[in-house]
C-alpha cells in the first residue's frame, strides 16, 4: 500500500459584500443582541467579554435548540455592549431623568432596563447614526419583546428625552 499525499480542502470561497438592507439587518441583529446580552449579564453577573464572546462565536448565524440567530454587525454590538458596561451609571442616570419618579430604572422590568441602557450606550457613542434611527430601532426591539403591549410606545417617550440630553446639537 501506498501512502498518497492528502490534498488540502479547498479555502472557502470569500462571502461577498452583504448588500445595504443586509447591513441594516445586520445592525438590527446587532441591537437585539445587545439587549439579550446585557439582560443575560444582569441575571447571571458573567462578565460582558465572556457573554460578547458566547453571541460571536456561538450565536450569529448559527441555529441554536431551533432558534435561528440572524448573522449580526459585530463592530456594532460590541460598541453597544462595551459602552453600556462603560457609561451604565450615566446611561442609568439620564433614563433616570426621563422616567417617572416612582419607577426608577432599578424598579422596571429587566428588559426594558436592558433596552434603556443599550439604546442610550449608542445614543451617548454613536455620532453616525441619527438618533431618531436609533430610537425606532430600539422601539422595535422593544415591540419585539412585548408584541401585546404597549411597551413600544413607553420605550418612544423615554428614550426621546434620553435622546435629547445625549445628543441635544441633534434636537436644536
Amino acid at each position: 500500500m501506498t501512502d498518497t499525499p492528502e490534498t488540502p480542502e479547498p479555502a472557502p470561497a470569500p462571502r461577498p459584500e452583504p448588500s445595504r438592507q443586509e447591513k441594516k439587518l445586520m445592525r438590527s441583529a446587532a441591537r437585539l443582541a445587545a439587549v439579550q446580552a446585557l439582560f443575560q449579564m444582569e441575571k447571571s453577573g458573567e462578565d460582558w467579554r465572556e457573554i460578547r464572546r458566547e453571541f460571536v462565536n456561538h450565536r450569529f448565524g448559527h441555529s441554536i435548540e431551533g432558534e435561528e440567530y440572524r448573522e449580526a454587525d459585530p463592530y456594532l454590538f460590541e460598541s453597544i455592549l462595551e459602552g453600556a458596561v462603560n457609561r451604565q451609571a450615566q446611561i442609568d442616570q439620564t433614563t433616570n431623568v426621563a422616567l417617572d419618579d416612582a419607577w426608577p430604572i432599578h424598579r422596571i422590568d429587566p428588559t426594558l432596563r436592558a433596552i434603556f441602557r443599550a439604546a442610550g450606550a449608542e445614543l451617548f457613542d454613536s455620532t453616525v447614526t441619527p438618533p431618531r434611527v436609533i430610537i425606532s430601532e430600539f422601539v422595535d426591539v422593544a415591540r419585539a419583546f412585548f408584541p401585546e403591549g404597549k411597551e413600544g410606545g413607553f420605550v418612544n417617550a423615554v428614550l426621546d428625552k434620553v435622546a435629547r440630553q445625549a445628543r441635544p446639537t441633534d434636537f436644536a
